[in-house]
């Protein structure tokens, strides 16, 4: 897996609640490419709750959110915006879990309209979550005017 560099970091403003690494409250996902795949581990703490010691589905729900998101900044070289996500939770996810990984890829894209898929697996690795998105992706002009997007590369490719 090749670690993904933020393209926002140090961006003056920037406090993306999943993926800011200054948002004090925040989740500070970090990123990986896998093949097709964006990959994130994240480790769950008690803070992000629903139930006693459960997950909150909303906080899942960023979570897949999110890597959709980096989907389309990594594989499209592009920024855009959640149009739809369809969420379906399948087995609780305790928040003392050593760690998840939140797995996302493109399954079709029809103009600019992307489908992206992903899964929250667990430490046994069961898939305890699973979302279907739409996003609508903005023009490469768009993405750097209005998101201040001049592409995503991994560390490798510095």
């Amino acid at each position: 897996m090749k670690k993904i560099i933020n393209p926002w970091e140090g961006l003056d403003g920037y406090m993306c609640f999943a993926c800011a690494p200054a948002n004090p409250s925040g989740l500070h996902m970090e990123f990986y490419e896998d093949g097709e795949d964006i990959v994130a581990i994240w480790k769950p703490q008690e803070i992000y709750q629903g139930w006693l010691n459960t997950l909150h589905g909303g906080i899942q729900s960023t979570l897949m959110d999110e890597i959709g998101g980096w989907v389309v900044v990594r594989k499209l070289q592009t920024t855009g915006v959640t149009s739809r996500l369809d969420a379906r939770f399948m087995k609780s996810i305790s928040t003392g879990e050593p760690e998840l990984m939140i797995r996302g890829r493109i399954k079709e894209q029809k103009r600019n309209a992307i489908f992206i898929e992903s899964e929250i697996y667990n430490s046994a690795g069961e898939v305890c979550s699973r979302a279907d998105m739409v996003y609508f992706v903005v023009t490469p002009e768009q993405a750097h005017d209005k998101f201040h997007f001049n592409g995503c590369k991994t560390e490798d490719e510095k």
